[in-house]
């Protein structure tokens, strides 16, 4: 049986190892794989492992031997889950691997908003704090999150965890969700609430045709001048010229993003260069911790899908 795996890389640049899968067959690991050459590179392979690389109806359609996709990720709109089922592929995903990881990088990205901890580094390094003539200085205002409000929109494992540490931090907590939620962290609120109510609007929401670009002008406009936005999601859920335009125009104070609509991005995207907006490079992800957890979990997948009770489809 061959296994094909089409953007390993990400997943494993060298510092984890393929054992845990290469032991059901045949295992072929490219690090890269353009979109034409998907059909030519799973052509005898039963099982086909992505990230980011599509799949799409047309492409399926060339690999009669195709049973089995598994996404090395929780999001899985890069495939045609309905294009799969009806030609009798299963497709699972990797549900919950990245909870503390997403959560963690969301309060690095705040933090570093409120400290400008990157900001002050560089400075001593440049020499600036030998020249000082006094103790301490700063090259931006700090601010305490003890006592301000966060909004949350996505209230499953991650958006959880985050309104936790948040609440940890002394922080009120808002969320917005599809459905409300039992908990003790946090009060369920609509979303025209949450964005004018909130110091900070965390995006933890799976991308769906519903949703794709709601962060737009009328609720961007909503937010106080102060407060702050970050999305460690999906790109696709922001209106990118309507948040660069709230960031230019100083409706918003400053966004913190971990994702974006096109990745890598386009030079032409305005987000690049709007005003007080600080990025990561989709890595939110990414700690060694969570791609264990990944390569575990996709190992689970093969294995019980093999014995013929598959485990995390999501295309049943």
């Amino acid at each position: 049986m061959k296994i094909v795996i089409l953007d390993g890389f990400t997943l494993n640049s060298g510092d984890l190892n393929w054992t845990p899968l290469s032991g059901f067959g045949e295992l072929v690991v490219y690090d890269r794989t353009a979109e034409t050459d998907v059909a030519a590179r799973c052509q005898d392979a039963a099982i086909v492992i992505t990230n980011k690389v599509p799949l799409i109806r047309e492409t399926m359609q060339q690999l009669p031997h195709l049973k089995l996709i598994t996404v090395l990720a929780t999001g899985y709109n890069i495939v045609d889950v309905d294009a799969a089922r009806q030609l009798g592929i299963v497709v699972c995903n990797v549900p919950a691997y990245s909870t503390a990881s997403v959560a963690q990088h969301t309060f690095a990205l705040l933090l570093e908003l409120t400290n400008h901890v990157g900001l002050h580094a560089q400075s001593v390094a440049a020499g600036e704090w030998q020249r000082s003539p006094d103790f301490a200085y700063t090259k931006k205002p700090l601010m305490e999150l003890d006592g301000k409000t966060l909004g949350i929109v996505g209230f499953g494992n991650i958006g959880q965890r985050t309104a936790h540490i948040g609440a940890a931090l002394g922080m009120q907590i808002l969320y917005n969700s599809r459905t409300k939620k039992e908990t003790a962290v946090g009060r369920y609120v609509d979303l025209q609430t949450l964005f004018s109510q909130s110091d900070v609007v965390s995006l933890h929401c799976p991308l769906t045709v519903d949703n794709k670009g709601f962060v737009n002008k009328e609720l961007l406009n909503r937010m106080k001048p102060s407060a702050f936005f970050i999305n460690t999601a999906r790109g696709q859920l922001v209106n990118e010229q309507d948040l660069a335009d709230a960031l230019n125009e100083k409706k918003i104070a400053a966004a913190a993003l971990d994702v974006l609509a096109t990745e890598p991005p386009n030079e032409s995207n305005p987000l690049l260069h709007a005003r007080n907006c600080i990025f990561t490079p989709h890595i939110a992800w990414i700690s060694f911790e969570a791609r264990q957890r990944v390569m575990a979990i996709t190992a689970q997948n093969i294995d019980a899908f093999l014995k013929g009770y598959p485990i995390n489809v999501v295309n049943g």
